[in-house]
């Protein structure tokens, strides 16, 4: 007698907190994404179902839209010459003869073009970095492409490029811009590279 009247019990709690739950949380509608090609105020969301039924598969339409209506009454925009990102550089790099941080008198002409393109541009910074080939020791070269970097600055600075628009880094010999062990690959790793940044 006492066991069924624990059953009992038990079974009427169960209940109880069953109906509560279902009571207390009420299930939030699901949202289904739309498959390709069914975008905009004609796409239309499945309705939720239940796992048991899955819903039929059906052969994709393509969504047609009409072009929208021509407007004669609007202007066009005037031209304007995109802004410079940070990962792109209008400037040339300088080159440098072997084992110098001379600034080439062939070179000048390259440099003039880009102190152009810097006075021109006030918004933006840019960071000189130092190259060289793979002669020489680590040390050697780090500090061999920062003397390149500075020469290059400075000569910057002095046509009238404020010098807080200016930083330098040397990379030595860690980055070269061609892959090879001879004179073609070297004279092209010898250089001064500018990367770009908005102030």
């Amino acid at each position: 007698m006492r066991s069924l009247f624990t059953m009992r019990s038990l079974y009427t709690v169960g209940l109880l907190v069953g109906s509560l739950a279902l009571l207390g949380c009420p299930k939030r509608p699901e949202v289904v994404q739309a498959g390709p090609g069914a975008v905009g105020p004609s796409a239309t969301t499945a309705p939720a179902t239940s796992a048991a039924k899955p819903a039929p598969k059906t052969a994709e339409v393509p969504v047609t839209r009409p072009a929208p209506p021509a407007e004669s009454s609007v202007k066009p925009a005037p031209a304007v010459t995109p802004a410079v990102t940070a990962s792109e550089s209008p400037l040339k790099d300088i080159f440098f003869n072997f084992d110098d941080a001379t600034i080439l008198a062939d070179q000048k002409q390259a440099l003039g073009r880009d102190f152009g393109w810097l006075k021109a541009h006030p918004e933006m910074k840019v960071t000189i970095q130092g190259n060289c080939d793979e002669r020489g020791t680590e040390e050697y070269n780090l500090a061999l492409g920062e003397r390149r970097a500075d020469a290059v600055k400075n000569y910057l600075v002095a046509e009238g490029i404020a010098a807080d628009r200016i930083s330098t880094i040397s990379f030595g010999k860690d980055r070269p811009f061609v892959l090879g062990h001879d004179e073609n690959a070297w004279k092209m790793n010898r250089r001064d590279h500018f990367a770009m940044a908005a102030k």
